[in-house]
């Protein structure tokens, strides 16, 4: 999105249908929740961690809107997470007034991405995760961890939606 931080990531290896990606370290700051569906975590989640980034810390700081918001989602309980800044270091993020949301560093990971349009939903989430599946077991590559969908527009953003669904995967640089 035009004016919007974006999480670098680079291609390393284009599939048919799906990429390889290499993403450095990023900061997040997330949000971890008992609900199971995407509607559940999107809406509850994604008003936390807004409050958060538009002043709802100790600090009263506004931070800058970024993409893509992540979300895992699983049985055992899911997340939501905003990328920060990489303008604002992560000691000095301010302080969330909302215990439950957490600031953390990722490792740098190898990812499996599959991208695509509209308004996501539940379904459009498990048929692309099942088609990335497919891929993976088709190009022999080992895939872990739970899948994780990534959401680039703004609500408001009715044509040309990104989203993906992406893995970490086994690979050598």
């Amino acid at each position: 999105m035009a004016g919007i931080y974006e999480q670098p990531y680079q291609v390393i290896k284009k599939l048919p249908g799906a990429e390889i990606r290499f993403y450095p370290p990023a900061v997040l700051a997330t949000v971890i929740s008992t609900a199971r569906s995407f509607r559940e975590v999107g809406n509850s989640g994604f008003r936390q961690l807004a409050n958060y980034i538009f002043g709802g810390n100790r600090e009263k700081k506004k931070m800058a809107m970024t993409a893509p918001v992540h979300m895992r989602l699983s049985e055992q309980g899911s997340s939501m997470s905003f990328v920060m800044s990489p303008d604002i270091p992560m000691q000095q993020l301010p302080t969330p007034n909302q215990s439950n949301i957490q600031l953390e560093k990722t490792n740098a990971e190898y990812v499996a991405a599959i991208r695509f349009g509209g308004y996501a939903s539940d379904k459009d989430i498990r048929t692309y995760t099942d088609q990335l599946t497919s891929i993976l077991q088709q190009q022999g590559i080992r895939h872990f961890g739970n899948f994780r969908y990534l959401g680039y527009d703004a609500p408001y953003r009715f044509i040309g939606r990104r989203n993906e669904v992406i893995v970490t995967v086994e690979w050598k640089a």
